[in-house]
């Protein structure tokens, strides 16, 4: 693992490589991303030629990151790219031209976090409903689950005549008035 931080850090030399649990990272500008895994892709000693997966995450309050894992079939070693995006600015520019099967992948991360990727052929929505508005992976939307009454919210042990104990999950909202839209 050593010589391929080693040799990621050479083929990469402004980006911070790190190993973290048999992971090996490189966090790069998103100016520079598909520059960095054009490069990755390219080096035959790195062998990154295989597309595993992009993910977005959101990291509240500090933004958006984007990752790619590279899998070398030959030397059965991955590495993790990942580059970061403002929420105030939340695009990316897109791997489409790198590895065709980035496609999809950036289509879901712009449906669930509202995250554009510059220069994609078409991010049309793939699998929310239409008419659906949001983007249901941001932090800060709060999930139509949590605005339902909870199974847990009544004690078992009221009896009826009783007022009922009435608590809320952790982390929700509090309750909605009664005949409130959800």
């Amino acid at each position: 693992m050593t010589d391929l931080v080693a040799r990621l850090s050479a083929v990469l030399p402004d980006a911070v490589v790190a190993q973290s649990y048999g992971v090996v990272t490189a966090d790069v500008d998103r100016d520079r991303w598909v520059a960095a895994v054009t490069a990755v892709r390219d080096d035959p000693e790195l062998d990154g030629s295989y597309f595993d997966v992009l993910l977005a995450v959101d990291e509240h309050p500090a933004g958006f990151d984007v990752v790619v894992r590279l899998w070398s079939v030959a030397r059965r070693h991955g590495v993790h790219l990942r580059t970061r995006c403002p929420r105030e600015d939340p695009r990316v520019p897109s791997l489409t031209g790198v590895f065709a099967g980035a496609a999809w992948h950036e289509r879901e991360a712009a449906e669930m976090l509202g995250l554009s990727f510059d220069g994609h052929p078409g991010l049309t929505p793939l699998l929310l409903p239409d008419g659906f508005e949001g983007h249901p992976l941001r932090k800060e939307r709060v999930l139509a689950a949590r605005r339902a009454p909870w199974p847990g919210a009544v004690d078992p042990a009221d009896r009826p005549g009783r007022p009922a104990k009435r608590v809320t999950p952790p982390g929700s909202p509090p309750p909605v008035p009664p005949g409130d839209p959800l």
